[in-house]
This record gives structure tokens, C-alpha cells and sequence, in this order.
């Protein structure tokens, strides 16, 4: 039976769930690091220091098959260390797939501020694009709390307007018609995006991680997926949080390693 570890600061990544649920019948534990959330306003040596805790503590708490690093802020700014390091799956921009679908030649990053304001990213744009290609980074860490406060559910109009003051100006002035949802949390935001933008193509980079984990991991046996949910805050108010999004499952504490 295969076991895969996903976490994040908060319940963004689940959506890497929701695609792998429909690919694989597996063992799922999911860790969401609220005492580190948010991951996006952090430096990149202190997010290594908190993933490579975090990793460790998975290892030695479930020996998983594999570790998905569902956040895409440490899956880039830590991609030295996470690709020597084994069975680890990051997520990452999904530009050569944006490259092939735009036809205005201009494609949108949407990712955190961290992300959005280091070297690692235009180096990572340098990498993944051709030269007439151009790639636009937005800061949407605003965005983030609209899924984390669960106001993407509860309070649609609020949040439509929020995204539209955002986003609008930067999509129309450069004429962008690809975006990647380089923050698992938008993946919940999708639907509004659609609605406010029909014109834009949003590249959610889940379905390609899920696809990339089913390849990997062997066929199993489960009938149906089992997923165990732990948090590093408070157990009872992410278990609160999760059912207004319609996730019933039971919440446990899990402290990181020292």
C-alpha cells in the first residue's frame, strides 16, 4: 500500500488532494504547519530550517512512499536543497505548458510575495521560457487569508471584488492569457478567476503533481483513498475551518522535531 505525505502552512495544498483522490487509491497524510503559516512572507534560510523539520518529522513519524512539498514558495526557493533530497515532490511554475497555450505571448505568475520578489524566480523564468515570451509575477499573498478564513466560501462577493482590484489592471494592461496558480491555496479561488477573467487560461500545477506521483508509485489494492489530517496548531479550530469547506475528517496534533 503506498503512503504519501503532503503539507503547507495552512490548507492550500489539500487541493493536491482533491486531484490526487481522482489518479490513485492511497494512504494520504496531511500536514498543515499553521504554526509556521504563512510560508509566503518568509526568507528562504528560514523556510529551510522549517522544512527540513518538517521532513524530517514525516520520515520518522509515517515513513511515507513519497513527500509532496505541496507549498509552491519552498518548492522554489529551496530547489537546490529539495531536488537532492530523496523521494520529494515539489510544485513548481508550469511555464512550458503556459508557453504552448498563450497566444499573446504574455503569462502571469501568481505566487506569493517571497516568491515574486527573488532572484530564484527570474532565474527559474530565464530557465523555462523562450525569449519572446513574457512573464509577469504578481504578488497574491492578499489572497491567500480569502481561502485560509474560508471567505472564498462564506463571502464570494467580497472575494470577487478583492481578486478584481488585484488583478484586473495587471491582466488587462498586458494583454496576459495564460496565469499559473503558483500558490495551492488559488487552486479554491479558481472558479471566481474563471468568472472574472473567462479570457485567461489558469494552469493549475496540481493535476500535473498528482499525475507525476501516480506514475511513480506502484498500483494498490485500497478501494478507496484513506487520508489522516495533523496540524501543528490548534487541532479543533483547523478541524472547524475544514468542515466549512466540507472536509469531515478527524484533526490530530503533530509537533515538529527539534
Amino acid at each position: 500500500m503506498s503512503k504519501i505525505a503532503v503539507f503547507d502552512s495552512g490548507f492550500g495544498s489539500l487541493s493536491i488532494i482533491n486531484e490526487l483522490k481522482k489518479m490513485t487509491k492511497s494512504e494520504i497524510i496531511y500536514f498543515a504547519d499553521h504554526k509556521s503559516f504563512p510560508y509566503g512572507k518568509k526568507s528562504a534560510a528560514t523556510l529551510r530550517k522549517i522544512i527540513q523539520k518538517t521532513i524530517l518529522t514525516l520520515r520518522n513519524e509515517f515513513n511515507p512512499d513519497l513527500i509532496v512539498v505541496g507549498s509552491n514558495t519552498p518548492s522554489l526557493l529551496l530547489q537546490n536543497y529539495l531536488k537532492n533530497q530523496s523521494k520529494i515532490i515539489t510544485v513548481l511554475p508550469p511555464l512550458r505548458d503556459a508557453e504552448k497555450i498563450t497566444k499573446s505571448f504574455t503569462i502571469a505568475i501568481l505566487a506569493t510575495k517571497s516568491v515574486v520578489e527573488s532572484n530564484i524566480l527570474k532565474n527559474y523564468i530565464k530557465k523555462n521560457t523562450t525569449k519572446n515570451i513574457t512573464v509577469v509575477p504578481v504578488n497574491i499573498s492578499p489572497l491567500v487569508d480569502l481561502v485560509e478564513s474560508g471567505k472564498f466560501i462564506s463571502n464570494k462577493q467580497f472575494c470577487l471584488k478583492k481578486i478584481h482590484s488585484l488583478l484586473s489592471q495587471i491582466i488587462n494592461y498586458n494583454n496576459v492569457d495564460v496565469a499559473t496558480l503558483s500558490s495551492t491555496h488559488l487552486s479554491f479561488l479558481l472558479p471566481l478567476f474563471d468568472k472574472l477573467f473567462p479570457q485567461v487560461t489558469f494552469l493549475d500545477p496540481a493535476t500535473q503533481v498528482a499525475k507525476t506521483i501516480t506514475k511513480i508509485l506502484r498500483q494498490n489494492k485500497l478501494k478507496r483513498n484513506k487520508i489522516k489530517i495533523f496540524t501543528s496548531g490548534n487541532a479543533n479550530q483547523f478541524h472547524k475551518k475544514l468542515c466549512k469547506i466540507g472536509i469531515k475528517n478527524k484533526v490530530a496534533h503533530l509537533r515538529l522535531a527539534h
